[in-house]
């Protein structure tokens, strides 16, 4: 197991990490731009929705992120070169690694999502409330669109669930992400035989672990449930993630890589104060803001014979 910090805004006194990875812009299959508004507009279109990925739409023109996944890119298994591969993004959001799959060459890219609020793993209970307040941050899915339109992109975006993915309807992908997904749904594992179905080639999980229960419990896989009044339902320790991905027919590459996922210009930044770290909440909410969630990434193929998954 390595375990790396992803993110250069630590707090004052804190370790750094790694600047960010800048990807250049250009290669792979992204088509050529036209229509293109002036960098005035960009930026008020930009500027008119919260953003969950940090993306570089123009020199010096950037989305302002909740996480900026820029400063792990190195630390992600995907091949430098995707030529001739089919490739899926699970859970695409604002398409990052999407756009990044189509940079890098693929020949061709499915991102998937699901824009409906009222088709998430929402528990019972959850507020109406909660439920406009958490589909504002979707937005529809305008940052994918508005990205996709500014890069000239053909990567294919489709209102899918994930366990709703059919080989019969999607086909077979060479290489499959899915980030930051696995928390909220109700039956992570599942979601993972679906992705299993389709996957011919590598799947990188890259979700968020609990740091606290990884380093208590380092072999045993526990998780810690939460589903109160929104689509926050497991949170697994590093054994308890790896566990997942192999219960539902994959088989590990390589070692698990622990890492924090950098926040980005979108992210609140809370004013550090000692009572912010008298509390275990406290704690672990600040470091979380300065230095990143804790993730984990795991790298694996589906697993062939008796034991693989549904046989």
């Amino acid at each position: 197991m390595r375990i790396v910090a992803a993110s250069d805004r630590a707090p004052p006194g804190g370790e750094p990490g790694f600047a960010s990875a800048r990807a250049p812009r250009g290669a792979g299959s992204i088509c050529e731009v036209s229509d293109r508004v002036g960098d005035d507009q960009l930026r008020a279109e930009i500027a008119a929705h919260p953003w969950y990925h940090t993306l570089e739409l123009r020199p010096g023109i950037e989305t302002p992120g909740w996480f900026d996944l820029r400063g792990i890119i190195e630390l992600v298994p995907l091949p430098g070169s995707l030529v001739g591969k089919r490739c899926l993004d699970v859970g695409t959001f604002d398409g990052f690694w999407a756009f990044e799959m189509e940079r890098r060459g693929a020949e061709e890219v499915v991102a998937i999502d699901v824009l409906d609020p009222s088709r998430w793993d929402w528990p019972a209970g959850s507020d109406d409330a909660v439920i406009t307040a958490i589909n504002a941050r979707k937005a529809g899915g305008v940052g994918f669109e508005l990205t996709s339109r500014e890069l000239g992109s053909a990567v294919q975006r489709r209102p899918l669930s994930v366990y709703e993915l059919d080989p019969d309807e999607i086909g077979q992908f060479d290489h499959i992400y899915l980030g930051s997904l696995l928390l909220h749904l109700r039956d992570p594992v599942l979601a993972l035989e679906r992705v299993c179905g389709v996957c011919s080639g590598t799947l990188i999980v890259c979700d968020a672990i609990d740091a606290a229960m990884t380093a208590v419990f380092r072999k045993r896989a526990v998780a810690h449930l939460d589903g109160r009044g929104r689509p926050w339902w497991w949170k697994p320790n590093l054994a308890g993630l790896v566990r997942m991905v192999e219960a539902a027919g994959f088989e590990t590459i390589s070692p698990p890589v622990r890492l924090r996922m950098p926040p980005g210009a979108g992210h609140p930044k809370p004013i550090l104060r000692p009572r912010s770290f008298r509390s275990q909440i406290g704690r672990v909410e600040t470091m979380r803001a300065w230095r990143g969630d804790p993730h984990a990434i795991v790298y694996a193929r589906p697993r062939v014979g008796p034991q693989a998954a549904g046989s």
